[in-house]
Order: structure tokens, then C-alpha cells, then sequence
């Protein structure tokens, strides 16, 4: 990122260690970046209005409607970068947390230096990956995605899907007829290689399948292909009605 970017970066900070947030503040603002220092979690409503591109968060100021909370606030701001930055953390913990939209995650104590420079290639790449303006949308079957709304809908019913459904459907939808294999798609949606055994892809394709199924079932939209991945395609649709069993005329009787 270079420095007209960095000027143009505006970063939220939701952390309660002084020390660790005051050495971040000054290395942001060596940089020439715009931040936001948050003491405590705002409202939803209120952090969209701050128009961040990034959010550095401790989940030990959330408490335990953590998860919830990120999930409003990803799909509510769904440009916006996310990386948590936190304690001592498992294995399903950090899952659960890229599940719930996080770009990336940070385990303290950590550098400041890093983690500016972890926030910086987060924002790039949702940069790279936005859709341009005026892009149209996407239609197939009954379904409507709308990269301009991170969206998708069927008969202009939402499909409510988060900030990361809809970055997967959005890939299978723009390779159309294409199979993706699971590796190509963690790599596109979530940035990095794929470790061995994550099911991250088959648990998103799972949840987008069934809020799909919910608001178009008449249709069938992402066919797995075993072993390798799966591929966008509207099949299926509203059937015709029956038509009656053809019957064949009886033959006239003939008067003898």
C-alpha cells in the first residue's frame, strides 16, 4: 500500500490494553493514517456512520455475545476489513471467528508494526476484490445477485445472506458452468491457503444452499462435484403441469 493509500486509510480500534493501543495510534499515525479509538462497542447503527475500511478488535471488550456481534456488524458493513486481535485463543476459536467474517487473526502480544501491516493487506485485497460501481447483477433462475448490495434475491425476497456467503456465491456465480475446487475458493474468498481437514468451504456452501433453498426452492443453484468442488448452475425451476395420459380413441362399431 503505498502512502496516498495509507493517508486514505481510516481504521476503528476497539481494545482495552493502553499500552498495546497507544503504540498502535502512533505507528497508525507515522503512517498518515485516520483511526478511531473505540473504548467500548457501539451500536451497529453508529459504526456504520464512522466509514472505516477496517476494524482492529479485541474479543475480550465484547463479551459473550462476541460472535452475534460480528456477524451484525460484517453484514451490516460488509467493504469493511475485520481482524481480530486478541489473547491466547483454540483452535475453534479462531475457526468459529473467520467463520464469522473475520479477515484475519492476531495473537497477543503482537506487534503493532505486524498487525498495521496485516490490517493494510486486508484492506487491499477487499480493494482488489470489490466489484467495479456499475457492474449489473447477476441473474439466474429466480435468483438476482447484487455485488452492488452484497446481496442476493429471488422474486425481490432477500436471502439475508452475511458478508461471507455472499463473497462465496458471488465467486461460483461469476465462474458459471465452471467447477471451483475448495482450494481455489478459500483462497479467493478468505485470502490464504486452505490448511488440511478446514471444512470452511462446505459449511458456507451449506449455509448458502439452504437460505437459497428458502427464497427460490423451486430451483437448484450450486451442485457439488465430489472430490474436487463445486459449480453455479440454476437448474431445475417450476414444472409443468401434468398433461393428461393420452388415451387412446375406441373404434366405432360398425353395424353388422
Amino acid at each position: 500500500m503505498n502512502a496516498s493509500d495509507q493517508g486514505n486509510l481510516r481504521i476503528a480500534i476497539l481494545d482495552s490494553d493502553s499500552g498495546f493501543v497507544r503504540v498502535l495510534v502512533n505507528r497508525a499515525e507515522g503512517l498518515g493514517c485516520q483511526y478511531r479509538r473505540l473504548e467500548s462497542p457501539p451500536r451497529v447503527e453508529e459504526f456504520v456512520a464512522m466509514r472505516v475500511n477496517a476494524l482492529v478488535v479485541d474479543l475480550a471488550l465484547l463479551g459473550p455475545g462476541a460472535w452475534d456481534y460480528l456477524e451484525r456488524l460484517t453484514a451490516a458493513v460488509p467493504t469493511m476489513g475485520l481482524v481480530v486481535c486478541t489473547g491466547r485463543s483454540s483452535v475453534g476459536q479462531r475457526v468459529r471467528g473467520l467463520r464469522a467474517g473475520a479477515d484475519d487473526w492476531v495473537t497477543k502480544p503482537a506487534h503493532p508494526e505486524e498487525v498495521l501491516a496485516r490490517v493494510e493487506a486486508v484492506v487491499r485485497r477487499r480493494k482488489r476484490s470489490a466489484p467495479p460501481f456499475q457492474s449489473g447483477p447477476l441473474a439466474a433462475g429466480d435468483l438476482e445477485v447484487r455485488a452492488d448490495q452484497f446481496q442476493a434475491f429471488a422474486l425481490g425476497r432477500s436471502a439475508e445472506l452475511t458478508r461471507r456467503e455472499f463473497e462465496v456465491l458471488q465467486l461460483l456465480a461469476e465462474a458459471r458452468g465452471r467447477v471451483l475446487q475448495r482450494e481455489e475458493i478459500y483462497q479467493a474468498v478468505w485470502g490464504y491457503a486452505m490448511a488440511h481437514g478446514d471444512r470452511s468451504v462446505d459449511v458456507f456452501v451449506r449455509k448458502v444452499r439452504q437460505k437459497l433453498e428458502a427464497v427460490s426452492p423451486q430451483w437448484s443453484y450450486i451442485h457439488t462435484h465430489f472430490g474436487v468442488g463445486y459449480r453455479f448452475e440454476a437448474e431445475g425451476g417450476p414444472q409443468a403441469p401434468d398433461a393428461p395420459p393420452l388415451v387412446a380413441p375406441s373404434p366405432e362399431r360398425v353395424p353388422l
